[in-house]
Order: C-alpha cells, then sequence, then structure tokens
C-alpha cells in the first residue's frame, strides 16, 4: 500500500544552523575509530559559539553526553552500502555509516570538564573541525530496558574497539 504524507511545509526548507565546532586529533577520516568505544581516552573539546554558552548550565553534572553533527565530509550515499564492521552490503539505515541521505552523526562521549563555552570531551570518535548540531545528556534510563537486539551487528560489535575508518565513505 503507497504512503502518503505532509510536513505541511516545504521539505526542502529544513535547514539547521550549526551551534559549535567538535575539535579532535583526527584530521583525516581514514584511521579514525568508528565509535565512542574503539576511541576510549581520545580527547577533544567542543567549542560552543558564544551565543550558546548560557545552554551549559548545570552540563556538569553529568558524565556523558550526546553530540549530535554534520557529517560535513561526507557526499553523496548509496540506500545499499558494505559498513565497516561487515562484507555484505546492508541498508544504509542498518548503518551508522556517515555517507547518509541526511548526514546526520551521533556520539556519546565522555564530560570531562565544562570551561564556558568549551567543553572537554573523551572517547571522540569524530573528526576535528566537525559542526555541531546539538547536545543532550546521556541518561541510560531514558532508553529501552527490555530485550535489545543487534540485528546483522551481533556477535560483531566486540570488534568496535579496534576497527578504523578506511576509504569506503569518501
Amino acid at each position: 500500500m503507497p504512503c502518503s504524507f505532509s510536513f505541511g511545509t516545504n521539505m526542502e526548507g529544513i535547514a539547521f544552523k550549526p551551534i559549535g565546532v567538535i575539535h579532535s586529533p583526527f584530521r583525516e577520516r581514514e584511521g579514525t575509530p568508528i565509535q565512542p568505544a574503539g576511541a576510549r581516552g581520545i580527547e577533544g573539546t567542543v567549542e560552543l559559539l558564544p551565543e550558546y554558552a548560557a545552554g551549559c548550565k548545570d552540563l556538569d553534572g553529568f558524565s556523558h553526553i550526546v553530540l549530535l553533527y554534520h557529517f560535513h565530509r561526507s557526499k553523496g550515499f548509496s540506500l545499499e552500502l558494505t559498513p565497516f564492521l561487515d562484507d555484505t552490503p546492508r541498508g544504509v539505515f542498518a548503518t551508522r555509516a556517515p555517507a547518509r541521505p541526511n548526514p546526520i552523526g551521533i556520539s556519546v562521549v565522555r564530560l570531562v570538564g565544562v570551561e564556558g563555552s568549551t567543553l572537554h570531551i573523551q572517547d571522540l570518535d569524530i573528526l576535528d573541525g566537525t559542526p555541531l548540531l546539538d547536545i543532550k545528556p546521556y541518561v541510560p534510563e531514558i532508553g529501552p530496558d527490555d530485550e535489545v537486539r543487534f540485528g546483522w551487528l551481533e556477535g560483531k560489535t566486540q570488534r568496535m574497539g579496534t576497527a578504523k575508518a578506511d576509504e569506503r565513505f569518501r
């Protein structure tokens, strides 16, 4: 059965304005950890634009934060691709690959400290200069508390700690 829906606005008019920039030691995609689990101890900073500094109030009480960001170096996408942890082509929405219709990334990182509009973070798997779209506190109890399935990643997640990005999503 065909699906029809209306957003009530022009779908092409959706736009995001970066609220800051993420700084990390990773200048190139190749060799960058593919998930925070593979970036334990890697330090970096988030520099918020000054007009967003007040939004950091009370953030220092959280040990981890969720960063939403723009994969600014991703060009194009495919609805089927071969993810880093597999040799089988998968649907893009069943992966966390950076080549997406809307190149939005998400990472849970450790919050080490807050100094004005600068956040000091660890476990960073993001390229230097990445535009930051939003920050949310990480609260595990908000997530599902029942059985969680890992789909095709079942039995492969232990490799996230050592897997690095390669040239496949240029």
